[in-house]
């Protein structure tokens, strides 16, 4: 799944590319992909044509356009799901084989908007959004470790409250968003923390140390794109993020930490894996009773 990298690295493609376009026609090519659009295809189609696309906006892995024109507080909420991909493309530029939303715009400038997803389970919706400006179906998610209004204090007080793990609290998103499976093990890594580490035994120097871990490894896969194991992560212009080059810690089960040279492990979690290594991460001693 995109973690924020991903996501934000498609938010800024928008935002050269569409923001400030106004909508001409809106196509929907496979019903599946407006299915989080309670009134239907037709009405989707419908209620975006006219519309003026604003700054789009980003919290955590949710991303969505707000729009003008549709009444007011309406927005396109995209949700990438596993294979889900927002690309801008010349109107002759051949369909891609699994299209399923196209947008065209009423200028000149000659590309329109796609959103194509081979597995369908990604989609577009209409939504109304809050007076903060969020989609009212994402209300109760967090603010993401790169936003400027994040709460370092709050979020070391939530870790300290919680009866759970460090990386359970991570992929959270009502505790903080953004963080996924890729960025957790690599910010643990970073800060040498066993994923199943009680979040209740973090000082608050450590939960600055982790927090700035996350933040440094978002912004270098940010820096290149983010991080793409197929070609079904890409930006709006069908290109592929190649953080996965820098990875520390996430799929490299066997070869040596570039820390210490011991073998580098992968244990199942949650129907996921967790990669660490077994010195400098070491796993939480267990509670005696």
């Amino acid at each position: 799944m995109p973690e924020l990298p991903e996501v934000e690295v498609v938010r800024r493609g928008l935002e050269r590319w569409v923001s400030g376009r106004t909508v001409a026609e809106a196509e929907v090519l496979h019903p599946r992909a407006v299915r989080r659009h309670v009134a239907g295809a037709a009405d989707f189609a419908g209620r975006l044509r006219g519309a003026r696309i604003g700054t789009p906006l980003r919290r955590g892995k949710y991303l969505w356009l707000p729009l003008t024109g549709t009444g007011t507080g309406h927005c396109v909420l995209a949700h990438l799901g596993m294979s889900g991909q927002l690309l801008v493309q010349p109107h002759d530029a051949p369909d891609e084989k699994h299209l399923r939303v196209r947008i065209r715009f009423a200028d000149a400038a000659g590309t329109e908007l796609r959103f194509v997803d081979q597995r369908t389970f990604g989609g577009l919706s209409l939504h109304e959004t809050t007076p903060g400006g969020l989609p009212d179906v994402i209300s109760h998610i967090a603010r993401d470790p790169l936003d400027p209004a994040f709460d370092e204090a709050a979020f070391h007080a939530a870790l300290r409250r919680r009866r759970t793990t460090v990386k359970r609290a991570l992929l959270d998103q009502s505790l903080i968003s953004g963080v996924g499976n890729i960025y957790a093990d690599e910010a643990l890594w970073r800060s040498r923390l066993h994923y199943d580490r009680p979040t209740a035994t973090l000082t608050r120097p450590r939960t600055a140390e982790l927090l700035g871990h996350i933040r440094d490894v978002m912004n270098a896969a940010l820096a290149v794109g983010g991080t793409s194991f197929d070609s079904l992560y890409v930006n709006v212009n069908g290109e592929s993020g190649y953080f996965d080059r820098s990875l520390d810690a996430y799929g490299r089960e066997g070869l040596p930490c570039r820390r210490c040279a011991t073998p580098l492990r992968r244990s199942p979690w949650m129907n996921r894996s967790s990669y660490f290594c077994p010195r400098c991460q070491r796993p939480p001693r267990p509670t005696v009773r």
